[in-house]
């Protein structure tokens, strides 16, 4: 049974790896964007209108994001080294502490903490030089903003009278309240320069080009990020539109949350499982509470686990998505996905015990759950029997929010730090015989 045990916990790993190279942001840029003949194309077809690099005078990238400097990397990639002189290629990007690289032209600023995703004084000034950057471009120019999960707190710029601690002390109460992405980015839009499509508006470039890896189920343009390349009433397919000031924008969506997914059912069958894939929905459990997660996960897992014992082959469940927490004033430590997990043991360990061969995780893309070291947990025989030798109280746990200490107790964190993308979460339940 420790062989069994192992062997779940070993696949886990190899599943989670294929999801994480499948939306790694540099080789996503390059999968979808192409240069030929000095035609910038997207798919191999021509952009709507066409884009002559050679005809461009400056390139400015700019942006931000847990995933932006592996995206402007794929953008450095993608225009060659003899461009990026050619058209003078500047800017920053802002990203958190353990997403930054060294790129040949863009700079990449680390602007906030690693697991505190709140923004800082550090966050408005790379901000605002972003805005004056673009707010400098010339109709020949072109402006390529890179947008990516986690962008609300490292693209900030208050309106005039608000200051970053109002935006600051909002967020935090409206996600202690449960609040989703939709209503924390709502907010956070009224109070700023820059989401709502301030950036765009901002810009006099000719064109402006947003690259966008979406942590957004649904891919919502103007939910990304809080949309700073988006019209505050979005009326437009695809965020195609023309500022007032004539620059024309166009947005490119290069990967999301059913990239990775897609990609975690393929190495889960490649292991010899049959799987059964659950795509995230807008409005559908993407939006539920954890705890409600956890149990359907955990209810999940014992019908896939009979089937799994009935003709003895392996069967997985792999699904996306990303819940929400309601936080008590008395909370302990932990994230979305380490209470999805708690929430699952707890139903299965009232029914009699948690049974050998099934495993559910549920990791967030980006490594960080909650402000924590973890990115997410897993359930599974070993973790059950290590709280039970240790005396752990699963249901106090749950209901205090305070997963991390006791996942770290039993040996269920996942831990992977930054990991340089972000497209919400990813469940797997794993079956064997």
């Amino acid at each position: 049974m420790i062989v069994e045990t192992a062997r779940l916990r070993t696949d886990t790993a190899t599943i989670q790896d294929a999801a994480l190279r499948a939306v790694e942001p540099a080789a996503l840029v390059k999968a979808r964007l192409s240069v030929e003949n000095g035609d910038l194309r997207l798919d191999g077809r021509p952009f709507d209108p066409p884009l002559d690099l050679d005809a461009v005078g400056r390139i400015v990238v700019v942006g931000g994001g847990k995933a932006a400097a592996g995206m402007a990397a794929g953008v450095e990639s993608l225009l060659g080294a003899e461009r990026l002189a050619r058209h003078a290629v500047t800017g920053p990007v802002s990203v958190p502490e353990g997403c930054g690289r060294q790129l040949a032209a863009v700079e990449t600023r680390s602007t906030r903490p690693a697991g505190i995703n709140l923004p800082t004084p550090a966050v408005v000034a790379a901000t605002r030089e972003m805005l004056g950057l673009v707010a400098g471009l010339g109709p020949r120019d072109l402006a390529v903003v890179v947008i990516t999960g986690g962008g609300s707190a490292l693209l900030a710029a208050p309106r005039e009278g608000v200051s970053l601690n109002d935006k600051i002390s909002l967020t935090q109460r409206l996600s202690a309240g449960g609040a989703d992405i939709a209503t924390l980015n709502a907010a956070r839009r009224h109070l700023s320069a820059v989401k709502g499509g301030g950036l765009a508006r901002a810009c006099t470039a000719g064109r402006l080009v947003a690259l966008v890896l979406s942590d957004v189920i649904g891919d919502d343009l103007d939910v990304i990020a809080s949309g700073p390349c988006m019209p505050p009433a979005p009326t437009v397919p695809a965020g195609a539109w023309t500022t007032p000031a004539g620059c024309v924008v166009r947005h490119v969506v290069v990967g999301s949350n059913a990239t990775a997914v897609d990609a975690a059912a393929r190495a889960a069958r490649a292991l010899g499982y049959e799987v059964v894939v659950r795509h995230a929905t807008p409005g559908a459990d993407t939006e539920a509470g954890a705890d409600a997660v956890g149990r359907r996960l955990a209810v999940a897992g014992l019908d896939l686990l009979a089937t799994a014992r009935a003709d003895g082959r392996p069967r997985a469940i792999v699904e996306g998505g990303e819940s929400t927490v309601v936080v008590p004033a008395d909370h302990g430590t932990g994230g979305r996905n380490q209470q999805t997990v708690i929430a699952a043991l707890e139903t299965l360990l009232s029914r009699g015990g948690w049974p050998q061969g099934l495993l559910v995780g549920s990791v967030g893309t980006d490594g960080e759950d909650g402000p924590t070291t973890a990115a997410g947990g897993i359930a599974d025989a070993g973790v059950a029997a290590a709280i039970a030798a240790a005396g752990l109280d699963v249901t106090r746990a749950r209901l205090h929010r305070d997963a991390y200490p006791l996942l770290s107790a039993a040996g269920g964190l996942v831990v992977t730090g930054p990991t340089g993308t972000n497209v919400c979460d990813l469940r797997l339940i794993l079956a064997r015989p």
